[in-house]
């Protein structure tokens, strides 16, 4: 298997929004809008200047295949959070997770040096939840009601892996597939 990373390009926004707006995928995020290509043009346009984050489509074999996003990348503390989707159900169940999950561990923490890699999941998604912990990261909260959607408060799990956590416990420890950053 091939698996690469490249940056989201003007070319991909219809690609994304009808990903993003996939009833399987949308369900784990925590905002639901209207699928208009003007939007998207506009998130494009925010992402693209924000200096704080590096989003990515995933591709596997040639394929697009999803989504990666790493954001809020603060320098001074040596943090960042990140997500991930998967927008083709081709590629589910077959370990991609796992394998995004630890290329993304290797980039935060050997390539931009950060000490502390964060996410937030939807409590429902426990799948999710479970592969996190699987490769390292702990569960450090718990935020009730904390989303707003589809007329019901939902509660998310603030998750978190630390260099030295990573360092001593998952590299090295997993075998993956490498995958090319751009």
């Amino acid at each position: 298997m091939k698996l690469e990373f490249k940056k989201i390009k003007p070319d991909d926004l219809a690609m994304v929004l009808k990903w993003r707006t996939m009833p399987e995928v949308s369900k784990y995020m925590y905002t639901d809008f209207e699928p208009s290509m003007e939007k998207q043009k506009q998130w494009y346009d925010r992402i693209s200047r924000d200096t704080s984050r590096r989003d990515w489509i995933i591709w596997v074999d040639d394929e697009p295949v999803g989504v990666l996003s790493i954001v809020k990348i603060d320098p001074v503390n040596r943090r960042c959070e990140w997500a991930y989707y998967l927008g083709s159900p081709n590629v589910r169940g077959k370990g991609i997770g796992k394998n995004v999950e630890l290329n993304v561990h290797e980039f935060v923490f050997g390539n931009l040096g950060l000490n502390k890699l964060c996410c937030e999941v939807l409590k429902s998604n426990d799948l999710v939840v479970k592969i996190h912990e699987k490769y390292g990261s702990v569960v450090e909260g718990d935020r009730r009601q904390q989303i707003y959607k589809n007329g019901e408060y939902l509660d998310i799990v603030e998750m978190g892996l630390l260099r030295e956590d990573w360092e001593k416990n998952v590299r090295g420890k997993h075998e993956f597939i490498r995958a090319v950053f751009e």
